[in-house]
């Protein structure tokens, strides 16, 4: 085996962690987005467009396994986390980054904060199980593929 070879899955479970980021904090603000929206009952043309850029991150992050369990790995965590233990997993969401100021690495300095200050960035999105669907997703995207037969093969 090559060293470059044995470099690769290295490399991309690097590549999957540096994607956790993003695509946490694009989930949560397209969540806020849509709770925003929904609360004035208009549309949200900026949820949409964070949760297609959530989409592209995670279909190339897809094509690579240990791509996709570098990433899907934590937002799996970190939704079972929200999901059993709310309290735990809101504290620990509250030692992240941006955590203070409640809001978002792109909100703009003088803008209103995203969220009120007691709830931390990944908040709604943990709450709402998508951090769970799409760490799950990630991770059994990285799954061996089953060999497929036709229903005709007996």
């Amino acid at each position: 085996m090559t060293p470059a070879r044995r470099l690769r899955p290295i490399l991309a479970t690097l590549a999957g962690l540096a994607a956790l980021a993003p695509v946490y904090y694009l989930t949560e603000a397209a969540a806020r987005c849509l709770r925003t929206a929904h609360a004035a009952f208009a549309p949200a043309p900026a949820g949409l467009a964070y949760l297609a850029a959530v989409a592209v991150i995670v279909t190339l992050l897809s094509v690579w396994p240990a791509a996709a369990l570098g990433c899907g790995v934590p937002l799996t965590a970190a939704g079972v986390l929200f999901a059993l233990d709310l309290d735990a997993a809101m504290s620990l969401a509250a030692t992240l980054p941006w955590a203070r100021a409640g809001g978002l690495p792109w909100s703009p300095p003088d803008a209103a904060p995203w969220a009120e200050l007691a709830e931390p960035p990944g908040t709604l999105a943990g709450m709402s199980g998508l951090y769970a669907l799409l760490g799950a997703l990630l991770v059994l995207s990285a799954l061996p593929r089953a060999r497929r037969r036709s229903i005709l093969d007996l």
